[in-house]
């Protein structure tokens, strides 16, 4: 069974989409989103630096669309989608969910709702690599750290305030390696509250469609039937942790044997390689992965 899966915020590096370009129709598909959410993902992609990718507003509507025009060439069938963090939208649409427009106008709203609640409070993310799970997780309680991703293969994110992190830093948990990331908040966190409001009232105006495909939740990694249901839980994932843990628990359970993982890929694939042993992984970074990709479709 195929696994198609979506990086999250922090995938994006500069001019990841420049290669890309040089496919035909692939350009003018960006164009036109760009038209229709009011921001350059063609110029975002290709010449804009570290900077201005990081910003939230930008990363991710710039991530979704990357996704879906990549997807659209790579032409695949999947037995099951999922998507990390804001790739989920990606994954909404790929699954039939929402329209490609609708998950752009959607997640442009995300990213615009998620930096404005990011600069309410100084907050901020830590990746926690190694140690027990219950060790980390009892540290992140300790001093009222959220386990915002729950990634699996020993990764888990901290979201909190700066001084919250700071204080889990002088004291880690044993043998945990703390790795700070560069976002501007503590997303899937309760700071995420008003971005939540906002991404209610945009989401109110769709009608989505139930899934075509099987569609798997960050909430819980369940099998998700009801497009009006996989909405209203991508709205509720804004402030909640992403528990990619159990999507791969979920994939096992499925017979995943092969996962694909949209651009700009190598994160989740990553993920994989350590947590479910014996699946085929290709993470599409250049058109040049799209041999091996096909390839591992036969």
């Amino acid at each position: 069974m195929l696994a198609i899966v979506a990086p999250g915020q922090g995938a994006q590096t500069p001019g990841f989409l420049t290669p890309w370009l040089e496919i035909p129709g692939l350009k003018d598909r960006l164009s036109a989103w760009s038209d229709l959410i009011g921001l350059d993902l063609v110029a975002y992609g290709t010449t804009a630096g570290e900077a201005e990718i990081r910003d939230t507003a930008v990363a991710q509507p710039l991530l979704v669309a990357a996704g879906l025009a990549v997807a659209e060439v790579l032409g695949a069938s999947p037995g099951v989608i999922a998507g990390h963090s804001v790739g989920e939208l990606t994954a909404a649409a790929l699954a039939g969910v929402l329209t490609p427009e609708q998950a752009l106008t959607l997640v442009r709203e995300r990213g615009l709702a998620m930096a404005k609640a990011a600069a309410i409070t100084e907050t901020g993310m830590l990746a926690v690599l190694g140690g027990a799970e219950d060790e980390v997780l009892a540290a992140l309680e300790r001093y009222g750290l959220t386990p915002a991703n729950i990634n699996g293969a020993g990764q888990i994110v901290a979201g909190g305030t700066l001084a919250q992190l700071e204080a889990l830093r002088a004291e880690p948990p044993a043998r945990a390696r703390l790795i700070p990331l560069s976002v501007a908040g503590a997303f899937h966190t309760v700071h995420m509250a008003t971005a939540v409001d906002r991404m209610r009232e945009a989401a109110s105006a769709l009608t989505p469609g139930d899934p075509a495909v099987p569609l798997l939740s960050n909430a819980d990694g369940a099998v998700v039937t009801g497009g009006a249901e996989f909405v209203g839980r991508l709205v509720d994932q804004v402030a909640s942790p992403v528990r990619w843990d159990a999507c791969m628990a979920t994939m096992a359970g499925l017979g995943v044997t092969t996962m694909i993982e949209l651009l700009p890929g190598g994160t989740l694939t990553g993920l994989a390689r350590r947590a479910l042993r014996g699946v085929t992984t290709v993470a599409l970074k250049t058109p040049d992965d799209l041999d091996a990709a096909r390839e591992a479709l036969k």
